[in-house]
C-alpha cells in the first residue's frame, strides 16, 4: 500500500471516529427519543449521506416516521412524516425485514422505485419517498435494544455519489445500535417520569371546604428531571376550627425525598392536631421529631393558622423555617411579604427554640405560600425574583384564584428546574 492509500484510509478512519463521536454527543444531549433522532440525522447528513429518515416503533409496533433530514436547503420536505403502514409480515421489503428483526440491509435505486403491482403499503410509500427525493444507494438499520427492534434508520446517496457498500454496513448498523439505546433509554426516562409525577400528585392532599374561604393549590414537576422532588403543601382544619396553610420542600430530588416529605408531612399533621399549639411550637416539635426518625434529613416549611373571623377579621398567626415567605396582596393590588417569625431549616438543631408571628388580613385578601421553584433563576439575586413575583401577582389579583396560580406557574415557572408547590387562600370581602 502507497503512501496515499494510507492517507486517505487514515483520513475515512477518523472521518468515521468523528462521526461516531458526533453522534455520541447529540445523543448525549437530550432525553427526548424523536428530538435525539432528529440531531442524529442532522449530523449524517451531509457528512454520509444525502438524506436520512428516522422511524420509532412503540410497544404496540405502530410505527411513525419522525424525521426526514435532506441535505439540500429549501428540499420541500412537508408531509413526509407522520404515521405509517404496519410492518407487512410476509413482505421482502427491506424496512419490513428490518423492523421484523434483520441486520443492516443495503438499498439500490433498482430494489426501491415505485412498484404498481405492490401489495405492500410500506414499501409502497418508501420506494415513492426514494423517488421523490433521489436515491442511488441506502442503507436501512434496525434501532435495537434490550433485543427489542424500536425502529429504523435509513441513510440514502443520490446516484451522483459513491454508492454505499458493504463496508459502510458495520458503520452504518454501529451508529444505529448507538441510536437505539439511546431511544430506550429516553423511553425508560419518559416511563420513570409519568411514574415519578403520579406518585408525586398521589401523595398530595385534598383541599378542605370551608365556608367562607377559597382554596387552591397546585403542583408541578421540574421539566429538566425525571426525579420526584420534596415540595408540597397541606391544608387541614384542625379541632378547634382553625385552618392550617402549610407549604414545605424536602431536601432532595429523588424518592427519598419524595418518601420523606409524605412522612414528614403526616408528621406534621399529628403533631397539629393533637397539640393544637402556636406554629413555633408544632415546627420545634416537627423537628425534634424529624431529628428523632430522620436525623440526616433536612427541610423547609411555613406552617400557618386561620384563625376567626372574629370581629369581622381573619387573623393568621405562623411560623417559618427557613422557607420563602408568604405573600399577601389585597384587593387594591398592594402587596406585602410576611417575613417575621423566621426561623433556621428544619433538621439543623431540633433544640433551637422558634418563634411565631401574627397579622391580621384585609377582607378580600390573597394570601400565597410558594415553593422555591416559583421564583429562583439561576444566578438571581433572590430580590429580584421576590420582586417579580410581587408585581405578577399584583397583577392577577382581580382574576378567580384557580387562574391566578395557573397564571402564576405560566408567566413565572413555564420551564422550571426545580419542582413548584402552591397553596392560595383568598379571604371574603365581608364577614358576617
Amino acid at each position: 500500500m502507497d503512501s496515499f492509500d494510507v492517507d486517505s484510509a487514515l483520513r475515512e478512519a477518523l472521518d468515521r471516529l468523528t462521526l461516531l463521536d458526533q453522534t455520541a454527543s447529540v445523543l448525549a444531549s437530550t432525553l427526548d427519543a424523536e428530538e435525539g433522532m432528529r440531531r442524529v440525522c442532522r449530523v449524517l447528513v451531509p457528512a454520509l449521506a444525502d438524506w436520512s429518515v428516522g422511524d420509532l416503533m412503540d410497544e404496540a409496533g405502530h410505527l411513525e416516521r419522525v424525521c426526514v433530514t435532506h441535505g439540500e436547503p429549501g428540499t420541500w420536505l412537508v408531509g413526509m412524516t407522520g404515521v405509517l403502514p404496519s410492518v407487512g409480515e410476509d413482505s421482502e421489503d427491506p424496512w419490513s425485514r428490518v423492523l421484523r428483526g434483520a441486520g443492516a440491509l443495503l438499498l439500490s435505486a433498482g430494489r426501491c422505485m415505485p412498484d404498481a403491482e405492490t401489495a405492500d403499503p410500506l414499501h409502497a410509500l418508501n420506494s415513492e419517498l426514494f423517488r421523490r427525493l433521489g436515491g442511488g444507494s441506502g442503507i436501512v438499520a434496525p434501532l435495537r435494544a434490550r433485543r427489542r427492534v424500536l425502529g429504523a434508520l435509513t441513510l440514502v446517496r443520490g446516484p451522483e455519489r459513491e454508492p454505499f457498500g458493504e463496508r459502510d454496513l458495520a458503520l452504518v448498523e454501529g451508529l444505529a445500535h448507538r441510536v437505539g439505546l439511546a431511544v430506550d433509554n429516553a423511553r425508560l426516562h419518559t416511563e420513570v417520569q409519568t411514574i415519578a409525577e403520579r406518585m408525586q400528585r398521589s401523595l398530595l392532599p385534598s383541599l378542605p371546604v370551608v365556608d367562607g374561604l377559597r382554596i387552591a393549590a397546585r403542583y408541578t414537576p421540574a421539566t429538566s428531571s425525571a426525579q420526584v422532588g420534596g415540595d408540597w403543601y397541606d391544608s387541614f382544619v384542625l379541632p378547634q376550627g382553625d385552618t392550617a396553610l402549610i407549604i414545605g420542600d424536602v431536601t432532595g430530588h429523588d424518592l427519598q425525598a419524595a418518601v420523606a416529605m409524605s412522612q414528614i408531612r403526616n408528621m406534621l399533621r399529628g403533631i397539629a392536631c393533637d397539640r393544637q399549639e402556636p406554629p413555633g411550637r408544632i415546627l420545634r416539635r416537627l423537628d425534634l421529631a424529624m431529628a428523632a426518625l430522620y436525623p440526616h434529613q433536612t427541610a423547609t416549611c411555613v406552617y400557618a393558622l386561620l384563625k376567626g373571623p372574629e370581629d369581622g377579621r381573619y387573623q393568621l398567626d405562623w411560623a417559618s423555617a427557613g422557607h420563602l415567605p408568604p405573600l399577601l396582596i389585597t384587593p387594591a393590588g398592594d402587596t406585602t411579604y410576611l417575613d417575621a417569625g423566621r426561623g433556621m431549616v428544619l433538621g439543623v438543631d431540633p433544640e433551637a427554640q422558634r418563634i411565631g408571628a401574627d397579622a391580621v388580613l384585609p377582607p378580600g385578601g390573597t394570601l400565597l405560600l410558594y415553593t422555591d421553584g416559583l421564583v429562583e433563576r439561576r444566578g438571581e439575586p433572590l430580590d429580584h425574583s421576590l420582586t417579580r413575583l410581587r408585581r405578577h401577582a399584583a397583577t392577577l389579583v382581580d382574576q378567580n384564584l384557580d387562574v391566578m396560580c395557573e397564571e402564576l406557574l405560566t408567566g413565572l415557572a413555564p420551564d422550571a428546574e426545580d419542582d413548584v408547590a402552591m397553596i392560595a387562600l383568598r379571604l371574603p370581602t365581608s364577614t358576617p
